[in-house]
């Protein structure tokens, strides 16, 4: 006798096994918070050289393909060489050897021409940080001494925090000193394993340019393995969606970031501002945060310039001010468009909410992130509207205030007429009463003139 597995039963137990499974998992993730942190955390140190890799490469993968598909293939074209399987392969390592020189020329050029001048603009800070002490010393009490109610103001913080001060200094400070080695120690530890787990994930990236269309359809190959054919082409184009809006919005960020960082160079070395080069590179960088990135950079170049020149301090807080406007109202728009499609709101949103979550990095890319999230969002609730056969224009939602039959409906503020059914409602009874007002009146002028004629 054959024996036969009934599906039913194992789809049973497969239903059993996970709800089990579940149930497991989430007993842990309430009374293990910790182990499973622990754990994710020793995953992801374990893991990083990969996660590394994975990143670069991705990064690297525009400029691989621009060498590859418009400078290499082009040539081979021109001068008739035939662009077989064999021949890609050479032209692959071709790329990946001119993408990692580019790469490399850039960076190099890039701290060759910054270093000297970030070394040199420190060196003088710490030579002259006594002049500048003593400049700002004066300045502040000159300015103190034509305003006494300031000065008042100013010496008595002054009188109340400096005790602070000193209980901070000689009780929490000095007793802490073999604990903050101890950091530093362990902080310059991580510095070093975070550059090994760098040099390494930059050798897997080499791999992984190497072979990126064979993992791209191997990805592909499970994705149509697990998921039904209609599923799997939206998660697929849902990724692609994904790669678009992060490439769109970071490459777009880096090039604004650069144009800043130029225009502010000029802009400061024009107005004779001390260390431009240092303001200028400080001002570039953090303007890759969106939003709060602009204010963060100026902040302490601001502090710098007010130690040397408090005039000059004003007038590069102008400048930043201006400078920002014209990149958020023109350079940004041209270079980044609409590639998020985020309001303002929803911007500052995705920036407070992932930076507190992943600090810098965080700010950095939660808007390409909330972008993908608010637009998988949308897709849902404009799908389940079209299930029901309503409009998915936010437009005809502004006004709304009932919705009968698919027919909008406009909200009424004094209440008259909240819906159809009641305004239709009203209608009859202002109707009838007119009528009946009517009828009423005749009856009492008839019976009027009756009266008359008795």
């Amino acid at each position: 006798m054959k024996f036969r597995i009934d599906k039913k039963y194992i789809h049973w137990g497969v239903t059993a096994f996970f709800v089990i499974a579940a149930s497991i998992f989430f007993y842990y993730l309430l009374f293990h918070r910790e182990s499973i942190s622990n754990g994710f955390h020793t995953f992801v140190s374990v893991t990083m050289p990969i996660l590394d890799g994975l990143l670069l490469s991705y990064l690297l993968t525009p400029i691989l393909n621009g060498v590859e598909k418009r400078c290499l293939i082009p040539l081979c074209i021109r001068y008739h060489i035939d662009v077989n399987e064999r021949s890609r392969k050479k032209i692959r390592v071709i790329s990946i050897i001119l993408t990692v020189i580019i790469v490399a020329f850039v960076v190099y050029s890039f701290f060759a021409m910054i270093i000297p001048q970030l070394i040199n603009s420190i060196q003088s800070i710490v030579l002259q940080f006594p002049i500048y002490v003593n400049n700002l010393t004066i300045w502040v009490k000159k300015l103190l001494a034509d305003n006494p109610d300031i000065e008042a103001a100013v010496i008595e913080v002054m009188d109340n925090y400096s005790i602070e001060l000193n209980n901070f200094l000689n009780l929490s400070l000095l007793p802490k000193m073999n604990e903050l080695i101890r950091d530093i120690s362990l902080s310059f530890l991580t510095f070093l394993k975070g550059l090994w787990n760098l040099i390494l994930g930059f050798i897997i990236s080499i791999y992984i340019l190497g072979s990126k269309e064979l993992f791209a359809g191997q990805a592909k190959k499970i994705v149509y393995a697990l998921f039904e054919t209609n599923s799997a082409n939206a998660i697929i184009s849902d990724v692609r969606f994904t790669h678009r809006t992060f490439s769109g919005f970071m490459v777009g960020k880096v090039i604004d970031s650069i144009i800043i960082g130029i225009i502010c160079f000029f802009g400061t070395s024009l107005m004779g501002t001390p260390y431009a080069i240092l303001i200028s590179v400080i001002v570039g960088i953090t303007n890759v945060i969106p939003f709060f990135g602009p204010y963060l950079g100026a902040i302490p170049s601001a502090l710098l310039i007010l130690m040397v020149d408090p005039l000059q301090c004003l007038y590069f807080i102008i400048f930043i001010l201006v400078l920002q406007q014209f990149d958020g109202n023109v350079i940004g728009p041209k270079i980044l468009g609409n590639s998020t499609g985020l309001s303002g709101f929803w911007v500052i949103f995705s920036i407070t909410l992932f930076g507190g979550i992943f600090g810098i990095l965080g700010m950095i890319a939660g808007v390409p992130i909330f972008a993908v999230i608010y637009a998988g969002i949308r897709a849902i609730v404009n799908q389940l509207l079209l299930k029901k056969t309503l409009s998915t224009d936010t437009k005809d939602y502004l006004n709304v205030g009932t919705i009968e039959d698919g027919e909008f409906i406009p909200y009424k503020a004094d209440g008259l007429k909240p819906s159809s059914s009641s305004s239709q409602g009203g209608e009859r009874a202002k109707t009838k009463s007119i009528i009946h007002h009517f009828f009423r009146s005749n009856s009492n002028d008839t019976s009027s003139e009756e009266k008359e004629e008795k």
